[in-house]
């Protein structure tokens, strides 16, 4: 009886989360290679823009491939929209309204219904900001850890 009940638990599912400001393309690419990386979620919105620099969505899925051995997805879904960024800006930066849109917006996405947890495991989100602190990075797997029943683990690079 007690390995039936073992094995109906709830597995762990590793994520990790990155941001490329602040980094040299050799830490970047060396911390995703370390860690094991198996898929890159880039979950910007913008995943061109001229400022990502190594991180631009027509170089980065070689450089994942070829560096760390590593795939590539974008998945704006889990990007806020250019409204909820637009005001962040314009607010200058008040976290706490950028978090009550993003996850209202995560809300009325459902996310958590249209994603496999499993889809996850060995995943890196990316996205910009360097430090997870006030990064939607962070709200993402707080989002769907609370959803799926802390299936999450997370790990920040």
């Amino acid at each position: 009886m007690g390995n039936a009940k073992a094995g109906s638990l709830e597995m762990q599912i590793d994520v990790t989360t990155i941001g490329f400001t602040q980094s040299t393309a050799a830490d970047f690419f060396g911390r995703v290679r370390q860690a094991g990386v198996k898929r890159v979620v880039d979950i910007r919105l913008h995943n061109s823009s001229q400022l990502a620099g190594f991180a631009k969505a027509a170089d980065l899925p070689y450089f994942l491939k070829e560096l760390c051995g590593a795939d590539y997805v974008h998945q704006p879904l889990l990007a806020p929209t250019e409204e909820i960024l637009t005001s962040f800006k314009k607010e200058k930066g008040d976290w706490n309204t950028l978090r009550h849109r993003f996850m209202n917006l995560m809300e009325e996405r459902q996310i958590e219904a249209r994603l496999e947890p499993l889809a996850f495991e060995g995943s890196c989100l990316l996205c910009s900001e360097a430090k997870p602190h006030q990064c939607h990075r962070q709200l993402v797997c707080e989002y769907l850890d609370g959803k799926w029943g802390g299936k999450l683990s997370v790990r920040h690079l």
